[in-house]
């Protein structure tokens, strides 16, 4: 969401039980990128153009210099919860699910795995060979605790490392119980990011404050699910529901450069329903 406000971010490293540095940022705001859904009586509203929407950047009126649909490709991120709960079927109908979304992806598209359990993994990373990706999602099994939140972190900067949308479909099926940054830390990240995270979650996970507050402050959706047998439907979902999403651009003006930025956005003449993030996070912040 914003286009080059998360200019550097401290590198997270993956792998067998490697530390995950806190993160950094920038204070430049060159311009910044907003991912909605507009929705009219419960049906994806196509066909908008900048001269549509009506931006507020706290409450100053911003110029849209563009809006995109479905012409930038997308940057898939699977975050998945490989801590020993998830095995036998729960782990087979995981990656079934996870396979449904890259089988739903084009040829300009990309993908990436991570894993997450008493330490986070790589297990694929971002390119447009979503046959390797599919690979290493059925090499996958569960073991350990849950990083959940080192997890999320990781994840974010994958989807980040390349020009595209990033879209995280994270899934836990339980609460966090070894991650090393703090849930403050990672959701002050998303406040920064361009990312937008969905969530699909069972048992304790479904009750994760993390997630919801995550899914709230990227502009996605927490999928709260009965069984692992819901997961390809709501996976399914997700991809389809993030392929009717506009991406906005404006040059902020007339704001600080540091803050909390509340966004407001609205298309003109409609009574559309409207879900993007509620804002965005600019400035130099280092983290503990």
């Amino acid at each position: 969401m914003i286009g080059r406000v998360l200019v550097t971010v401290g590198a997270v490293a993956v792998g067998t039980g490697a530390a995950i540095q806190p993160p950094a940022y920038s204070t430049k705001i060159e311009s910044v990128r907003v991912d909605v859904l507009v929705m009219d009586g419960g049906k994806p509203l196509l066909g908008l153009r900048p001269a549509d929407f009506d931006v507020l950047d706290d409450g100053v009126p911003q110029q849209v210099d563009l809006v995109s649909f479905e012409q930038i490709p997308l940057n898939v991120i699977l975050a998945l919860d490989m801590s020993d709960s998830v095995a036998g079927e729960r782990l087979a109908q995981l990656q079934d699910a996870g396979g449904a979304v890259l089988a739903g992806l084009t040829k300009d598209d990309q993908a990436a795995l991570v894993t997450f359990s008493n330490f986070v993994s790589l297990a694929s990373p971002l390119s447009g060979r979503v046959a390797d990706t599919r690979r290493a999602l059925d090499d996958a099994y569960g073991y350990g605790a849950t990083s959940l939140v080192d997890g999320v972190y990781a994840a974010m900067q994958v989807g980040e490392s390349d020009a595209g949308r990033a879209l995280l479909i994270v899934f836990s099926d339980g609460l966090d119980t070894s991650s090393w940054l703090t849930a403050d830390a990672v959701l002050d990240a998303a406040r920064r990011s361009d990312a937008v995270a969905y969530s699909a979650a069972i048992g304790e996970g479904a009750s994760s404050s993390f997630l919801r507050e995550l899914s709230a402050l990227t502009g996605g959706t927490l999928y709260k699910i009965e069984s692992t047998r819901d997961l390809r439907a709501a996976f399914v979902r997700i991809l389809e529901e993030f392929r009717h999403r506009y991406l906005i651009s404006y040059s902020p003006r007339g704001v600080p450069q540091s803050g909390w930025h509340r966004l407001d956005v609205k298309v003109k003449n409609r009574r559309a329903t409207i879900k993007a993030r509620p804002g965005y996070l600019a400035g130099s912040t280092p983290l503990p």
